[in-house]
Order: C-alpha cells, then structure tokens, then sequence
C-alpha cells in the first residue's frame, strides 16, 4: 500500500530537516581534533572576562543612564545583568574545567561588581544642580549586635534647588553649612539617592575591575597540568629524541 503524496512530502521533509539539524549542532571534524580543540576553548576563555566585563558595563551604564529615552524597569536590569554575569561565570567554569577555573571565576565574579560599582558611579548620577542649604541637622546611627559596625554621625542638608528637586542630601560629613551654595548631583529618574558633586568616582572601581579582569585572563590563557602534559609527551615521542 503506497503512501498519499502529502503524507511522504511530510515524511521526507522531517526526515531532512532532522538530517539538518544533526549536522549543524555536530561539532566540526577539523574541531574534534584534541589540539585545535584546546586551543579553541583556551581562546574563548580568554576573551570571555574582558567580553564580560564590558558587556556587564555597558548593560549598567545603559540602564542607569538619565539620558536613555527607554531604560528597561529596575527588575528587568537586575534580572537581565544577574542572567548575563552567571552565565559568564558558567560559561569561564565550563571552559576551563580545572582548580584555575574556579579562581579565575571568583576574580571574574568579582570584577563583574566593581565594573557595576564603576558604571553606577558615571551613570546613576547624569544630572547636576546649583542648590542653596536651608537647614543642616545630625544624628547618631548606632549598630545593633556585638561585632557590628561603630556608630557613625550622618548629616541631613536640607536643599533649596532650581525645580524642587533634589530637597535634601545625606552625608556622614557636613559638605556645606547653612546658607551657602553647593553643586549636587542626581538621578532625574530618582532611582538612587542625590550626593554632592565630585563624591562619587569611578576610577577605584574601574582599577579593580582591571586587575581582577586581568587575573582571569591570565588564568583562562595559563595552560592546565593536563595540556603540560600531553606536551611534554609530544615532545617526547618525537624522532630524534631519547
């Protein structure tokens, strides 16, 4: 009993889109050889912290940015850097499968936050305002708890701004005393609180971001106890040798 024409059409097309799809998921002969493989993925756990880095600061600095005209909500950012950073984390582990590649996460890790630190402290802040002091007040903040950190003195500066708006600032140092004049700066989306001008710099956060990124790279590039050894034996084995 023949198929109808449609039924084998259908039959046919699974049958070669399956066929497709094995042979573009396969990875490629020239790639199953053990020495280019490993020099494949030694490469791509070396690009991947720098890739990391910036890809988590751009993410940052675009979502926090007062300028952008469509930022994504404060959930979705989170969601989206926190996806991005432990896939990058996975990912270096995968790819340097050895004690090297769980150190060099803890450093990715690592210099994934400071670049966030280092892209909250550019972007978070885009607007400035000349604001004159109303009222300058104390308090004391005690911690609770033995071993906790010491009490500390915050400062609350009551502001006058063009727009109403920052109203008050609070620092643990008096910036400015009552009637005077200081430049603050703050979010236009008001998403993190406002702080004098020139507090708050990224050159910290950006050189521990480059160390720490750097040490990944050099662990990522520096060769395992497996690859010394297969060299060591390739050596070996060649002609002309003892």
């Amino acid at each position: 009993m023949r198929l109808p024409v449609t039924t084998r059409a259908r039959i046919l097309l699974r049958a070669w889109l399956f066929t497709w799809l094995h042979t573009w998921f396969q990875m490629p002969t020239w790639l199953r050889r053990p020495g280019v493989r490993r020099i494949v993925l030694r490469g791509a756990a070396t690009l991947l912290p720098a890739s990391a880095a910036v890809a988590v600061y751009a993410w940052t600095h675009w979502s926090m940015a007062g300028s952008s005209s469509s930022p994504p909500s404060t959930t979705v950012a989170v969601t989206v850097g926190l996806a991005g950073g432990v896939g990058a984390l996975l990912a270096y582990v995968r790819l340097r499968a050895d004690s090297g590649g769980l150190f060099g996460a803890l450093f990715l890790a690592m210099a994934l936050l400071a670049a966030v630190a280092a892209a909250d402290a550019t972007a978070a802040r885009s607007g400035t305002a000349v604001c004159v002091v109303r009222e300058v007040s104390s308090s004391e903040q005690h911690s609770s708890g033995e071993g906790g950190p010491p009490s500390k003195t915050v400062h609350r500066i009551k502001l006058r701004c063009p727009g109403g708006y920052p109203t008050e600032l609070r620092d643990d140092r008096v910036v400015a005393a009552k009637g005077e004049e200081i430049r603050v700066a703050y979010d236009p989306r008001r998403r993190v609180s406002p702080e004098a001008a020139g507090r708050s710099t990224p050159w910290g956060a950006a050189v521990v971001t480059l160390g720490l990124t750097a040490l990944s790279t050099l662990l990522a590039a520096w060769p395992r106890a497996a690859d010394r050894a297969a060299g060591v034996a390739a050596g070996s084995s060649r002609p002309g040798r003892r």
